[in-house]
């Protein structure tokens, strides 16, 4: 019994450390955690009233004293303090107690990520109650959990659209050959969205709105059943509550910038590939992942930007995670993959 015990408190692990979501897998077991990277602090003492999904319902409800953090920005640690607690939190709600034996940590990390950000994002870990920690390539990990053979000598191209950077990569055989690390991604989106409807609309709304908003009816190329939606908010000239129409066409107009950004990024990856890996990815098409890969039309848009076919993931949002999760479960077969 002890040693079954012991046996589960000391599984290895891997977590995808989002900017929006961060997500934990445990050998064996599957994905066990996914909350919002969110932590709610009391501004007078400085302790910390929630984490995760509690903190997130806090989101424009709280009162004066309370400060919502996101410890993460554009992907790496932003607030070391914060993020390591965070971590902590979370990896105490997987295990309901921190492990006896500390548990080797697969994170996944941008492929952009600097020597500084990397050993944050180690230390954290470590501090928080991992043992050995390895990074993998958010790219990487994406490729691995849509089920592309990155083990082989030919060229797979993979675009990871997470809320606080795009990855595009081009992988062969356990590598990285050509990539582009963007800090525009979700969260952009949805910063750009609430300027739209303030500029058009003088209606404020929360990024949390404008994120619901881009996932009801949010496009990036013309749809054929045009798509409304009412939006509630506060009119910024008088104060009082206020309603307005939104359409897909203004979403579409909001997210234009973030959507072409990350287009141009597809296309200069190709650009920069040797004509073998760029012959191969024309047979096997790109593969979008990520959450931004939910966006209406976005495949239809790369496809009429670079002429090749274009797939999606089929679990978009656990890519990732899946990815780092299967590294956990084949350690030896993935060796090389590991940025440290």
């Amino acid at each position: 019994m002890i040693g079954r015990m012991l046996d589960f408190l000391s599984k290895d692990m891997a977590m995808d450390l989002g900017t929006a979501n961060t997500l934990v897998y445990v050998r064996g077991k599957g994905v066990i955690l996914d909350e919002p990277s969110m932590v709610a602090i009391d501004k007078e003492t400085n302790k910390v009233i929630a984490v995760g999904k509690e903190a997130k319902n806090l989101v424009g409800r709280h009162g004066r004293n309370t400060l919502i953090v996101r410890p993460l920005k554009d992907g790496v640690i932003h607030d070391f303090e914060t993020a390591t607690f965070m971590i902590q939190t979370f990896l105490r709600k997987v295990f309901r107690r921190l492990p006896l034996s500390r548990p080797k940590l697969v994170v996944a990390v941008p492929s952009g990520i600097t020597s500084v950000e990397k050993r944050a994002v180690m230390e954290a870990s470590e501090l928080a109650g991992a043992g050995k920690v390895n990074l993998i390539e958010e790219p990487m990990a994406a490729a691995i959990g849509t089920g592309l053979p990155i083990d082989q000598p030919r060229g797979q191209m993979v675009v990871d659209i997470g809320g606080g950077t795009t990855e595009v990569a081009i992988i062969s055989k356990f590598a990285i050959t050509c990539s582009e690390s963007l800090r525009v991604a979700g969260d952009e989106a949805n910063e750009a969205i609430c300027k739209f409807v303030r500029q058009e609309h003088r209606l404020g709304i929360s990024e949390t709105m404008a994120e619901i908003i881009k996932i009801k009816i949010g496009a990036a190329v013309p749809l054929r059943k045009p798509l409304e939606i009412k939006l509630r908010g506060k009119d910024l000239s008088t104060g009082m509550p206020k309603v307005v129409s939104i359409t897909d066409s203004d979403i579409r107009t909001a997210i234009r910038e973030s959507t072409m950004t990350i287009v141009e990024a597809v296309r200069r990856v190709l650009e920069k590939a040797s004509p073998d890996l760029a012959s191969d990815v024309a047979e096997n098409g790109i593969w979008l992942a990520g959450g931004g890969a939910l966006l209406r039309g976005l495949n239809a848009l790369v496809h009429e930007t670079t002429g090749l076919e274009v797939g999606r993931s089929e679990d978009p949002l656990r890519s990732v995670i899946r990815g780092a999760g299967a590294v956990t479960e084949h350690y030896d077969f993935y060796r090389e993959v590991f940025l440290n």
